[in-house]
């Protein structure tokens, strides 16, 4: 999303599962907010799709706006659905699988 087509919700009402679509056998994903100090991704994911075990240098908010998935943080396992909300903190392994098609919003804080 260009800054001009971010500029376009801004003072909206909006739902951030509206934003981003489902697309067959694929992760989609969609960045609504991106400032030095942080940014907001909106993601889909397609059934049996996810991201691999990985590490990030900042603190970073999840929710699922949509559907259902599975999360590992530092070698926990979490069932998730519509609503719920995990940090996952800096430098600490996690990855995600989803259980049905799921859409969740991605904060992430830099220092």
């Amino acid at each position: 999303m260009s800054e001009e087509t971010r500029s376009e919700i801004r003072g909206k009402v909006i739902r951030l599962g509206d934003l981003i679509a489902y697309q067959d056998g694929t992760v989609a994903s969609r960045m609504i907010v991106n400032k030095p100090s942080g940014s907001i991704t909106l993601f889909s994911f397609d059934e049996d799709e996810g991201l691999s075990e990985h590490t990030a240098p900042y603190d970073a908010v999840v929710t699922i706006l949509d559907g259902e998935c599975e999360v590992w943080v530092a070698g926990e396992t979490h069932l998730m659905q519509e609503g719920e909300t995990i940090i996952f903190p800096a430098n600490v392994p996690h990855a995600l699988s989803a259980i049905t098609r799921f859409k969740m919003s991605l904060v992430m804080i830099r220092e």
